[in-house]
């Protein structure tokens, strides 16, 4: 088959699914925005990767500012057009795009069925819920409206879709298909990308974290978590010698911290740019407790990559996430760290210090961190079920 695979985010596992299904012989194009701040994976063709491989970055007039509604709404219907190009010059028989944002992926859609390509929407966040729920605080007395549009538009597409992958099986009851239609496949991350490091590495020793003992916050913080968090735990732990709160992540919430920790006096938090994803193992084994945050209006509907990753890391991990999100679920079902509401500051802050007084737990609980991601994150059987739903 010929195969677009959009990947607006360009997150490491589903570039990894582009290259697993170019070994199997298909002609694969894998797309992604070159224009947000995110981590992003191995985005560049290497000389092991199979021939049929291909990786195109969309490269937009300027950088995506997600705190602007109104100019990154712009820039994502500017993406949209690029994608859609590109689409059109590769000609494949199946498109699989996950996440677009609304405006653009509409455009995807449209040009799919135009050309009778089979479109399958790969859905990793429930973008309409979320923008009705949230959108009337950001955008004053507009907002509420366009986030009722905004969810009229993604149900529109859902039921165009020729078949549709959740994430979770707590997506199922809101996508108005048939069950034959709608795939539930968790999201995983790559394995043997992410190795179990030493502590001691050039990464932790070049910052200085080689033998301090180390809270790690590592990804995008954004509309659905809430800094204030890692700024309590920074408080909190600068009363335990050599012990400090590390942020690697970019965008205003950065800046927030830097500013609200100034004001504090706070001194034990230290604030890196997103590491080079060929840095993350040695970043991720730097740390003695890798933390995950989310906001509680996130619900079921949103479930953080990282901490999929920080299970191939094989360390303990700290979550203030909804206790029915799936990465409370994995965490708790498979003992692999402590897991507290959002709105439980005191129960994150008791988590911390636990952790840090009990090195058998984190013992524990990071090597069943690895133990679960050899089991659920190998790629083949994954492969699998993408390619059974890629040719319907």
């Amino acid at each position: 088959m010929r195969i677009v695979v959009h990947d607006y985010a360009g997150h490491p596992f589903q570039v990894q699914l582009s290259r697993a299904l170019a070994r199997r012989g298909h002609e694969v194009l894998h797309l992604y925005s070159s224009s947000i701040v995110t981590p992003q994976g191995a985005m560049v063709k290497g000389p092991d990767d199979p021939e049929g491989f291909r990786v195109q970055p969309l490269v937009l007039s300027q950088k995506i500012d997600r705190g602007k509604f109104f100019s990154r709404r712009k820039l994502e219907i500017e993406h949209g057009r690029l994608a859609v190009e590109a689409i059109k010059a590769f000609g494949p028989e199946v498109v699989l795009s996950a996440n677009t944002p609304l405006e653009a992926q509409s455009q995807i859609l449209k040009e799919s069925k135009a050309k009778s390509r089979r479109f399958v929407y790969w859905v990793q966040d429930l973008i309409g819920p979320a923008a009705k729920r949230l959108l009337p605080e950001r955008v004053p007395v507009v907002g509420g409206w366009i986030g009722s549009i905004y969810d009229g538009l993604e149900q529109r597409m859902l039921a165009a879709s020729d078949q549709v992958v959740v994430i979770s099986e707590d997506f199922r009851p809101l996508i108005p298909l048939s069950s034959d239609r709608v795939r539930v496949i968790e999201n995983w991350a790559p394995l043997e990308e992410v190795p179990v490091n030493e502590k001691v590495n050039p990464w932790s020793t070049k910052h200085g974290l080689d033998a301090r003992f180390v809270y790690l916050y590592s990804g995008t913080l954004g509309m659905k978590h809430n800094p204030e968090l890692l700024i309590q735990l920074a408080k909190r732990v600068a009363e335990i010698p050599d012990h400090v709160m590390v942020v690697a992540s970019e965008g205003a919430s950065i800046d927030w911290l830097r500013e609200r920790a100034n004001e504090l006096g706070i001194t034990n938090l230290v604030l890196l740019p997103f590491q080079p994803f060929a840095e993350l193992p040695a970043m991720l084994a730097s740390a003695d407790v890798l933390v995950a945050i989310l906001e509680p209006d996130a619900g079921v509907f949103s479930v953080p990559s990282k901490v999929l990753t920080y299970h191939c890391a094989g360390r303990p991990m700290l979550l203030a996430v909804p206790l029915e999100n799936l990465s409370a679920k994995i965490v708790q079902t498979n003992q692999t760290g402590i897991v507290v509401s959002p709105a439980d500051k005191e129960g994150f802050i008791e988590g911390a210090v636990r952790l840090a007084s009990d090195p058998e737990a984190r013992r524990t609980m990071g090597a069943n961190a690895r133990r679960y991601a050899e089991r659920a994150f190998a790629i083949d059987s994954i492969t699998d079920q993408f390619e059974t739903v890629l040719k319907g």
